[in-house]
């Protein structure tokens, strides 16, 4: 095992989420008159929002109801909603054993990147409360409204590869809570794919995409990857 790169989303990997992004995708979709279920977000988790919007919005409504201009409006709500949460959150953390794990990896030369279907202007806030935007801790942070395409398509892994010099898929480790983590990964021809089930999905959930490894707590990572 040679891997010079571990790629880690946020929320549900490194990120504690105790609901509230479900929750605010719902109350965004209410405050344009849909009703959506707790579990049809969860499905979405891990996808670039807007698109991650237009795929619920399909579920719910017929084209001919909804068009960019009402994804548009719904992602503002969303995006409003989050920022607004993680700036009063005063339980915002990081999961169990993440910040221990980054300390291990980075001992041994492994560099540390995150990215995440969320887009920069809520990634910020995230970073700055925990202040992992000053420490020497992440190399690199790509946001899914940076690339082309986000989850499960592998432009974020790809732009951090170049940004941190990392020629081969192979050199990369992926760790994820949701679907399209996995699928990402795979696509992205990462040497090893980890699934976490500390976020939106279940052991027997992460089964059916075939990851690698999945974990129950990120104290778990480094004995996979050393």
């Amino acid at each position: 095992m040679n891997y010079k790169l571990v790629v880690f989303d946020m929320a549900g990997t490194t990120v504690r989420d105790k609901g509230n992004v479900n929750d605010a995708f719902r109350a965004a979709f209410l405050e344009s008159g849909i009703e959506v279920a707790a579990e049809d977000v969860d499905k979405v988790m891990g996808y670039r929002k807007v698109e991650a919007i237009e795929i619920i919005l399909k579920k719910y409504l017929e084209a001919m109801e909804y068009d960019a201009a009402r994804i548009n409006l719904i992602h503002d709500a969303f995006t409003k909603k989050m920022v607004s949460f993680y700036e009063a959150d005063t339980e915002l953390a990081a999961l169990p054993e993440v910040l221990e794990t980054f300390s291990i990896l980075r001992a041994r030369g492994i560099k540390i990147a995150l990215n995440t279907g969320f887009t920069r202007v809520i990634t910020d806030v995230i970073l700055k409360r925990l202040g992992w935007n000053q420490e020497a801790l992440i190399d690199a942070v790509v946001c899914s409204d940076e690339v082309q395409e986000g989850r499960p398509h592998p432009f974020m892994i790809r732009k951090i590869m170049e940004q941190l010099g990392v020629a081969e898929a192979s050199e990369v480790v992926k760790v994820g809570d949701t679907s399209v983590d996995v699928l990402e990964g795979q696509f992205s021809g990462c040497g090893l794919v980890v699934a976490v089930t500390t976020g939106a999905y279940t052991r027997e959930q992460l089964l059916e995409y075939q990851p690698d490894h999945i974990i129950d707590s990120m104290q778990q990572l480094p004995a996979l990857i050393l």
